[in-house]
């Protein structure tokens, strides 16, 4: 079988596309036939070194995918061959089979296909645990999306939706704001000709936002803090600018307001329970056609360097997939 490795750390187009022995499962694993497989943005860092988690070389990138069970190892339970399913793993989904921990796969929802269910797990996951968990969104309560077009930003805007929320999503292009509208956002403000203070202020008159989703970082995190209202919550999601920002405690004080960490990855990890009840939320309500993953482009998996380059670029809208069926 086909797998895209990363023999040493750089840039995605180090990157080489080589055959392998398919994988066999052990106690508790199984192996995974590859539709599709979802780029994220810490595909990008991973493969240079600077994710927080540092898989040995060579490894395959990837983290999320979906795909037909194709053979089960002992003791594995509620799953058998020729299931569909999602699954997400720290690395290794950008081949053609994954061997996979079985607590690590999902059943994919009835009538989603292949590539929906490749972007459907990370980026709705996250945003469903920032938001109902961390954030505690009520309805009637404004949520501002930072990064809004990108994946975890359109499942913010959804999720935000779905709860009752006022959603105001900004980015840094009309085109991108326009896939944000198409999403449910209710305002949308362009950070690069707009001043974001301030259009936050008139859109809100001058009470500010409860909720901020912050996947980005950068020159945006203190700006959008500043906006907060009393009993604010800053959502630390990501930090695809590059820059961590460094924010003055005394805001946190002067609003009573909180920053709160989303690290989904160790959430899923440590809470099986709750996020168990995360997925069949998110599974009634991509039945209830309230959710609609974006896939913007797709690209075979030899073409896994091109899609890295586009998501490392920025202007991705929605999600990009890599498939495995050409």
């Amino acid at each position: 079988m086909k797998a895209v490795l990363c023999k040493q750390f750089g840039p995605p187009e180090s990157l080489v596309v080589e055959n392998l022995p398919s994988p066999v499962p052990g106690a508790g694993e199984t192996v995974v036939s590859v539709k599709a497989a979802s780029v994220n943005f810490p595909d990008v860092l991973i493969i240079q070194n600077k994710y927080q988690y540092k898989p040995p070389l060579p490894f395959s990138p990837g983290s999320e995918l979906s795909g037909v069970i194709k053979s089960v190892g002992e003791g594995v339970k509620g799953f058998k061959i020729g299931d569909k399913v999602i699954a997400f793993t720290t690395y290794g989904a950008f081949a053609e089979e994954v061997k996979v921990e079985a607590g690590r796969l999902v059943p994919m929802p009835e009538g989603m296909d292949f590539k929906s269910a490749a972007a459907f797990l990370l980026t709705y996951g996250t945003s469903d645990h920032a938001l109902r968990d961390r954030g505690q969104l009520r309805a009637n309560e404004t949520l501002l999306v930072l990064g809004a077009a990108g994946g975890v930003g359109i499942a913010a805007i959804e999720i935000g939706k779905a709860l009752g929320a006022k959603v105001i999503a900004c980015a840094s292009s009309d085109d991108k704001l326009a896939v944000c509208k198409a999403h449910g956002a209710d305002e949308i403000i362009n950070y690069t000709s707009e001043e974001l203070r301030e259009r936050i202020k008139a859109i809100t008159d001058g009470k500010g936002v409860d909720v901020v989703y912050d996947p980005v970082g950068g020159p945006y995190t203190e700006p959008a803090f500043r906006s907060i209202t009393w009993r604010g919550r800053l959502l630390v999601v990501g930090f695809a600018a590059g820059e961590i920002p460094k924010l003055p405690l005394n805001l946190a004080l002067l609003k009573g307001a909180a920053a709160v960490g989303v690290f989904w990855g160790d959430f899923a990890r440590r809470e099986p329970r709750a996020f168990a009840d995360s997925v069949r939320q998110l599974g009634a309500w991509f039945r209830e056609g309230k959710l609609k993953p974006h896939v913007s482009v797709s690209y075979p998996l030899a073409q896994a360097a091109d899609a890295l380059k586009l998501m490392a670029s920025r202007k991705v809208k929605g999600k990009v997939v890599l498939t495995t069926d050409v």
